[in-house]
């Protein structure tokens, strides 16, 4: 079974085509990284992977289940698409709380490991409003990686990082992806896509360039 399969997927948004006819196969355990300009559907694309937009044509497999007939979004998936948002007048630790109750899956603990890895205090007393951006991007990776999902969808993961916050992350990914999840990453970074990706992807116009396809240094170490 494939992680995702994506079908011949078209997206209009008043009259301009913003997904172009895209057809995409992916495997479990993977990083993909997707690459191109602003405005050439990355985020658009994580969108519809993600459940968060319907397509007008096509259609999304996401292990094995279709998007929006079998399920509205994928059943194990962690997300940060454009900048993570999170209740102000809470602590980083009770905002992850808060969304840990949704599923209900994971307890305290896993919440203070997620804030410890991403080097977040999950005893810091401060609201999110007093978070630097570089903080605010941290507590949205632990977020995302908080219940150990099998799918981990990244838009621009080292957005305002310093450069020991970036290693940090790119090692995180790493764990997550020897873990055995799929993750997919968009970046401007491209030394973030050499570095993390098996393969790239870039993408203009909203469609896929398929010669634009790139084996990672990742295959480069099997």
């Amino acid at each position: 079974m494939k992680a995702i399969e994506i079908i011949q997927i078209e997206k209009k948004i008043k009259g301009s085509i913003i997904l172009d006819n895209i057809s995409l196969s992916l495997e479990k355990g993977q990083i993909y990284g997707f690459w191109g300009r602003n405005g050439s559907g990355k985020t658009m694309l994580f969108r519809a992977i993600s459940g968060l937009i319907k397509v007008d044509k096509g259609q999304i497999n996401v292990f094995g289940k279709t998007l929006h007939k079998e399920l509205s979004f994928p059943e194990s998936m962690g997300v940060i698409i454009e900048s993570p948002s999170f209740w102000n007048d809470y602590t980083g630790f009770n905002n992850l709380k808060v969304l840990a109750s949704i599923k209900n899956l994971i307890s305290n603990n896993e919440i203070k490991d997620a804030l410890i890895r991403v080097g977040l205090d999950p005893k810091d007393s401060r609201s999110v409003k007093k978070y630097s951006l570089g903080m605010k991007q941290r507590l949205g990776i632990a977020q995302a990686i908080m219940e150990k999902p099998d799918l981990i969808i990244l838009d621009e993961p080292t957005n305002a990082l310093d450069d020991d916050g970036i290693v940090q992350i790119r090692n995180i990914l790493l764990e997550e992806k020897k873990r055995g999840a799929t993750i997919l990453i968009a970046s401007h970074n491209k030394d973030d896509l050499k570095i993390l990706a098996d393969y790239s992807y870039k993408m203009s116009d909203g469609k896929l360039d398929e010669a634009g396809l790139i084996e990672g240094a990742q295959n480069d170490k099997k």
